[in-house]
């Protein structure tokens, strides 16, 4: 059996609207959909004052 993978690009603004409007025009089974996760660095050090 083959599959697709689907890629969306999306931001923070419109990633509702744009995983929506891709899930209401889509034929076919959906088998899984994987989150937008980036890993964020933020220091943080020491506040002793």
């Amino acid at each position: 059996m083959k599959y697709k993978v689907h890629r969306i690009d999306v931001n923070r603004k419109n990633m509702q609207e744009k995983l929506e409007h891709f899930l209401n025009r889509f034929n076919g089974e959906i088998i899984t959909i994987i989150p937008n996760v980036k890993p964020v660095f933020r220091p943080m050090g020491d506040r002793t004052s």
